[in-house]
């Protein structure tokens, strides 16, 4: 039997059938290869097993796009960032090979948190969101959110009875970010949901949180000692702490 798509292929070679089939099958990374194979004239020139493989390719890779681009829009960052971006210098305070570890995601998978601390501008907004991007690369789920808004979001569903959704929400996602932690003081029930979302992820799923605030003063920011104690208890003591130093990055763009 000829090993050949021509041949195989040629009733429909003249038309778009086959790229229709695919569409319909949802395999847009198949179809487009394929029209770009017919547009070129390249069928007649691979096997049936390069072209499975090319086509197959194609479609792997389209998906993996997709699902890139799908969890980017639902973790809503603050900033377009990759680890490529990341300066990484004696005098940020911040190790290059650190940073590679980071890369891997290995810390997502063992559940592990990462403590990020430093002045303003001093870039760690966007070390928390390149971490994010680099999750969402490896195909985890991530959620960013800022320390307040979330409080406030989390108000608001217990008015209109969403609130075990969104917790339950926080508790699944693979990476929770949480941006600019302490910059308002946790009382009453911001703090005990706060307890909970930590305590639901403690040790099976991953937390970033980042502070202007020293980590030394995190038990400042939140009124009840115990709850304190118990929230710090499961990130400041299990998790990779970061202290950014250096001048303001912002003043530098």
């Amino acid at each position: 039997m000829p090993n050949n798509w021509n041949y195989i292929f040629k009733p429909l070679y003249m038309t778009t059938q086959i790229e229709h089939q695919m569409q319909s099958l949802r395999l847009h990374g198949m179809a487009r290869a394929w029209d770009e194979l017919r547009q070129n004239r390249q069928l007649s020139d691979l096997s049936i097993n390069d072209g499975l493989t090319l086509l197959l390719q194609a479609e792997i890779l389209n998906k993996s796009n997709r699902r890139f681009d799908r969890l980017i829009r639902n973790a809503r960052f603050r900033y377009q960032a990759s680890m490529e971006e990341v300066i990484c210098s004696a005098a940020r305070n911040l190790d290059k090979s650190l940073i590679e570890e980071l890369s891997t995601g290995d810390y997502i998978s063992k559940g592990a948190p990462i403590l990020i601390t430093g002045a303003s501008g001093s870039g760690k907004s966007f070390l928390a969101s390149a971490l994010g991007h680099q999750a969402c690369y490896l195909g985890k789920s991530v959620s960013y959110y800022n320390t307040q808004k979330l409080n406030a979001k989390l108000r608001l569903a217990k008015i209109d009875g969403t609130y075990t959704k969104l917790i339950e929400k926080t508790a699944k996602t693979d990476l929770l970010i949480l941006d600019d932690f302490g910059l308002k003081p946790l009382e009453g029930q911001e703090l005990l949901d706060m307890m909970e979302i930590i305590e639901d992820r403690h040790g099976l799923k991953s937390t970033i949180i980042a502070s202007q605030i020293p980590f030394a003063q995190w038990y400042d920011v939140m009124s009840e000692a115990t709850i304190a104690e118990a929230i710090l208890d499961r990130v400041i003591h299990t998790g990779f702490k970061i202290e950014l130093k250096g001048s303001n990055l912002r003043k530098k763009m």
